[in-house]
């Protein structure tokens, strides 16, 4: 088998969305876990550069890497702190993910195996014209997009007056703790409370 850039660069892509994809569900901290996400999505549009589909890697880039990951950091600073950290799992849910997890991968390395893989040479990517993918999405045809796309757009307004009633949760409360005042950030999200108590510069 000839080693060429491209499958040097497929297999460091391979391994480098593997552990940013593992280290997305172990770590404990919810803004690196969105880090890490960022990092798995960036590789996978890397994956798509590599197949020569070049619309398909910027729309991963813009809309996943750039849109979804800052939604979904914008949701843990606006419900919790930077540094909080997520809940200790319990031994049976832990048991229960190895169990998929070593499942699903025993099911990827048959079908790995028993698939018959074609061997291709000067394969060009057959990449649809922009234009084309454009006037599919904002078409109201059979086989147009346009229902789907503001279904969509109906979706994500959903989430972003979702978000603002939990961030409306939060209360801020000022205490006499000695000589200077204090603020309390009583903040109530999905059935527990997360109580700090900060410097607050009030004269």
């Amino acid at each position: 088998m000839e080693i060429t850039l491209e499958t040097v660069v497929f297999y460091f892509l391979a391994v480098f969305i593997s552990v940013c994809s593992i280290l997305t569900v172990t770590t404990r901290h919810m803004v690196r876990s969105a880090t890490y996400l960022l990092f798995t999505l960036f590789g996978t549009a890397g994956i798509y550069f590599l197949l020569g589909y070049t619309f398909l890697g910027s729309v991963q880039i813009m809309v996943y890497a750039g849109g979804i990951v800052v939604l979904y950091v914008f949701s843990i600073l606006l419900t919790s702190g930077e540094g909080d950290r997520t809940t200790k799992l319990k031994r049976s849910k832990l048991l229960a993910g190895l169990g998929a997890t070593v499942g699903g991968a025993i099911i990827v390395v048959f079908i790995t195996l028993k698939h018959k893989f074609l061997v291709t040479t000067d394969l060009v990517p057959l990449e649809i014209n922009i234009k084309t993918i454009g006037h599919s999405m904002l078409s109201s045809d059979k086989f147009g997009y346009l229902l789907p796309f503001e279904a969509v757009s109906i979706l994500l307004l959903a989430c972003i007056v979702g978000g603002l009633v939990i961030a409306r949760k939060r209360q801020i409360q000022l205490i006499m703790i000695g000589d200077t005042y204090q603020h309390r950030v009583d903040t109530e999200c999905y059935g527990y409370q997360l109580r700090s108590v900060q410097p607050f510069p009030f004269p």
